[in-house]
């Protein structure tokens, strides 16, 4: 039945929800809401835009039959996007179908589901976006369907640039790094991202096991004694391995091309590519990641026989040079002074690697169970950040929360702190839904930045650990608020997830989606969302920060997509199914 689902989506088009054509058309933009669905027992709850005080109706999708009236709530002022809105809250409605919310004077929302498991099919997409970026493969039409596409970038032939040299690899030696994830809409494959998006797909596992085991996503391996969370991350782990310098235990911080490929297809390049300089935070964020995946891929050993043993060595070989190279840091403008050709991709410099040493101290700790991986500074004081590519200390922290039975005593001695951390970062996030006009846990002035809708799905992670912590379900309900931030009860009343519903995104700044020749964009790929730096030029319908989005391909700042904001996505949709 999942496969059926997800293959019915792509025939459809991408599309999660059954569109009601007419009703789509006269879809009101005042009216932002989950455009995917709600569960029957949990909130329901519509933002209305510029509406006057009165009723509004839950009608049948394609029919004028009322299910349910409920009275607009007070008006609220919101400074932010300088309007007044209205909530219409349809919590008590629990029947099960596909619906339309109807406000008089102001118009009818497009059509949503009630039901159990009704955001399986994001789930599923948004796992499978993923697919849709693996490089070095053919997509068949089997798998693939409409977005279907010849490999490209074998990466057979991959050249050690001058700033990566070494006596046994000089500069121009050819290595084979094949495999891994196109890392957002460009075709370059960087180490450090690569970090924290497997390590939250692997936690997604270690969390939810019984979920992941049969959450499908219809890829080639489906079939396989593998979860499809695994197998999918198997294809960007493998590469990683391939980062290591075998010589000496450091990992290159990035496979790319000097400058960006042009929209084109991934078959249609063939410029060179190139390993660049080894960094600390490049070899903490592997050693991190792959004893993670050691730990999680041992049970499978017959199907992967030696893979969690080769991972943990390469583990350790990467914190042994790190150790060695606690300041080598990805200086991009600094390098192009000294080497040629000069680089101009995404930099991920990172020169604060302290949460980065407490990231791969945590999982070798916990993967090893030897104290001497442990370190005093694995801890920090002051309040937990949301992570981020450049803030990985709260992965630290939720391994050590997920592991508390097996720790050993430094890792007992240090819980104290993590559990109240980790929950006075979901405390602050909660509180803030009853300051915000839309009710989200996402809506702060400093939440609007680049890849803001990742920092909404990093939220809505945070807020479920605080849920397995507590027990305390309001952290649950809020990281489903977050959830309706992303699928459309947000300013802009786009659903963000490519494909996900009757208003969302269709010129993402993704190359094969604007060079394939589909209208569709590839489906299951989450945008960057409002970014009030609006550093591409673009035109903008809005100066307002949760305004700041447009629909566009030149708009990389808004409109782009990347694994590292798929991943907290897939992990807080299928969390949340799991635990309804």
């Amino acid at each position: 039945m999942l496969r059926k689902a997800l293959r019915t989506a792509l025939a459809a088009g991408g599309l999660l929800v059954a569109r009601q054509p007419t009703q789509a058309q006269q879809a009101s933009a005042a009216i932002h809401l989950n455009q995917v669905g709600f569960y029957p027992a949990a909130p329901k709850l519509a933002v209305v835009v510029g509406a006057a005080a009165g009723q509004f109706q839950l009608l049948a999708a394609g029919s004028e039959k009322s299910i349910f009236t409920g009275a607009l709530g007070a008006a609220r002022y919101d400074s932010l996007t300088r309007q007044t809105v209205r909530q219409a809250d349809f919590s008590a409605c629990q029947q099960v179908g596909t619906f339309v919310l109807r406000v008089p004077g102001v118009g009818t929302s497009y059509p949503f589901q009630i039901k159990p498991r009704v955001h399986e099919a994001v789930a599923q997409a948004a796992l499978k976006g993923f697919y849709y970026q693996r490089a070095s493969t053919a997509l068949p039409p089997a798998y693939a369907g409409a977005w279907s596409r010849p490999a490209g970038h074998p990466d057979t032939q991959v050249l050690v640039h001058p700033s990566a040299a070494t006596a046994q690899r000089p500069a121009g030696t050819v290595l084979v790094s094949p495999r891994g994830w196109y890392d957002a809409g460009d075709y370059n494959k960087y180490v450090v991202n690569s970090g924290i998006t497997l390590g939250t797909l692997l936690s997604l596992y270690e969390n939810f096991p019984s979920y992941c085991t049969r959450l499908s996503a219809d890829i080639p391996e489906s079939t396989n004694a593998l979860p499809d969370v695994l197998d999918e991350s198997l294809w960007n782990l493998r590469w990683l391995l391939t980062m290591q310098d075998p010589a000496d235990g450091g990992v290159y911080h990035k496979l790319t091309n000097a400058g960006f490929d042009g929209m084109v297809m991934p078959a249609a390049c063939h410029t060179p590519r190139y390993v660049v300089q080894k960094s600390t935070a490049a070899a903490l964020d592997f050693a991190a990641v792959l004893a993670q995946a050691s730990r999680v891929l041992r049970p499978f050993g017959h199907a992967l026989p030696g893979l969690a043993d080769s991972c943990l060595r390469a583990s350790t070989q990467a914190w042994t040079w790190a150790r060695q190279h606690p300041a080598s840091y990805y200086r991009q403008e600094a390098l192009n002074k000294q080497f040629q050709p000069a680089i101009s991709t995404g930099a991920y410099g990172d020169e604060d690697v302290r949460d980065e040493w407490a990231w791969a101290a945590t999982e070798l700790y916990v993967t090893t169970q030897n104290e001497r991986y442990w370190l005093a500074d694995i801890l920090a004081p002051g309040p937990l950040p949301v992570a981020n590519w450049g803030q990985v200390r709260p992965l630290a922290y939720y391994t050590l929360l997920r592991a508390s039975a097996t720790l050993g005593p430094a890792g007992r001695r240090a819980l104290p702190q993590v559990r109240q951390q980790v929950l006075a970062l979901a405390a602050r996030l909660q509180a803030g839904r009853a300051t915000h006009a839309y009710s989200t846990a996402m809506g702060r002035i400093a939440d609007y930045t680049w890849g803001s809708n990742a920092e909404a799905a990093n939220q809505g992670v945070a807020l479920l650990q605080a849920y397995r912590l507590s027990g305390e379900r309001l952290y649950l309900t809020a990281a489903l608020t977050n959830l309706d931030y992303l699928l459309g009860r947000n300013a802009t009343g786009y659903c963000f997830l490519t494909g996900g519903s009757s208003r969302s995104p269709q010129h993402p700044h993704h190359r094969p989606s604007e060079a394939d020749g589909v209208p569709a964009p590839v489906p299951g790929l989450l945008v960057g969302g409002p970014n009030p730096g609006r550093q591409d030029n673009c035109t903008y319908p809005s100066a307002l920060p949760p305004l700041t989005y447009t629909d566009a391909v030149c708009s990389y700042a808004s409109n782009e997509i990347a694994i590292n904001w798929n991943a907290p996505l897939v992990y807080l949709v299928a969390a949340i199914e799991a635990l309804h």
